[in-house]
């Protein structure tokens, strides 16, 4: 739609008028008497009000022009609207037309869709199912693999430990031979056996002399009597072993012999302690009852 064309009207013969007027006014003012007389003030009052209707009157004028040019334009488009209304309603059956048409593809689809919905329900239940039955399946086998590596660990750590109680034994015999050169390479090669073992979790260790008993980590060689309270560690028979941070076996230990009371003789020939013997501890570790992981 074109932009409309604003009438214009010419103004400046109002504007000529009005000056005419206000001419006049000024001139019966300047030649006429003082004061005014009657006439002459109504004369005056009658020009400035003359003046003013003629000033407004162009844009009262070119402001109906303009309202009767908006009508106009109204109303052609109102019949143009009207004339293009039939079409309008035909292009309107035509949608209700297709909207039933789409309806229908609608319904069909829906149904379609319930049907899919169903079958993939059936599918996801028989799929999980299966999933349930497998898992069952995979979790048996892994529990009889979680047995068996235990058993295998158990065995090795077994064979490991065993390995290391000769080793210590060894290095007990040799640190009471002769040799003391000898008893230094035993000592490197425990170390160094104890030191690839602690690489797995399986630490060794032993009680030092003087050490005071305690029931959690130490064992008496002679496990039936009872250690006193303030019994001391001798020396250490067997070591101890703890897997992983949790102990297996505690250290078999020989304990210091009690001080005679003091009211009665110190027997030379009791007193004394034998000393363990080169096979001794190997004897004792094969003794132990704990039993492995």
């Amino acid at each position: 739609m074109s932009q409309p064309i604003t009438p214009r009207l010419a103004k400046w013969p109002f504007i000529v008028g009005d000056l005419l007027l206000l001419g006049i006014v000024v001139l019966t003012v300047w030649q006429g008497p003082s004061p005014l007389a009657l006439r002459a003030i109504a004369l005056c009052a009658g020009a400035v009000g003359l003046g003013a209707i003629l000033g407004a009157v162009p844009f009262v004028l070119e402001y109906r022009a303009v309202v009767r040019l908006a009508e106009t334009d109204v109303l052609a488009l109102t019949l143009k609207q009207l004339q293009n209304l039939e079409s309008v309603a035909k292009n309107v059956g035509a949608a209700t037309a297709q909207w039933h048409g789409v309806q229908d593809q609608a319904a069909q689809t829906q149904r379609a869709a319930k049907e899919i919905a169903e079958r993939m329900t059936t599918e996801v239940a028989q799929f999980t199912e299966f999933l349930k039955k497998a898992n069952d399946a995979e979790k048996a086998t892994l529990r009889l693999e979680v047995e068996k590596l235990r058993r295998n660990e158990g065995e090795w750590l077994q064979v490991v430990v065993r390995i290391l109680d000769h080793v210590f034994a060894l290095h007990q015999a040799a640190a009471r031979s002769s040799k003391p050169e000898v008893a230094e390479q035993i000592g490197a090669f425990q170390h160094a056996c104890r030191d690839i073992a602690r690489r797995v979790g399986l630490v060794l260790f032993e009680a030092q002399p003087g050490e005071a008993f305690d029931d959690e980590r130490h064992k008496q060689v002679d496990g039936e009597a009872p250690a006193p309270d303030d019994a001391r560690v001798k020396e250490t028979v067997g070591p101890g072993l703890a897997f992983q941070g949790r102990l297996v076996r505690p250290a078999l230990v020989a304990l210091e012999a009690a001080p005679p009371p003091e009211n009665e003789p110190v027997d030379s020939g009791t007193a004394a302690v034998p000393e363990q013997t080169a096979e001794a501890p190997a004897k004792a570790a094969e003794r132990e009852p704990e039993a492995l992981p």
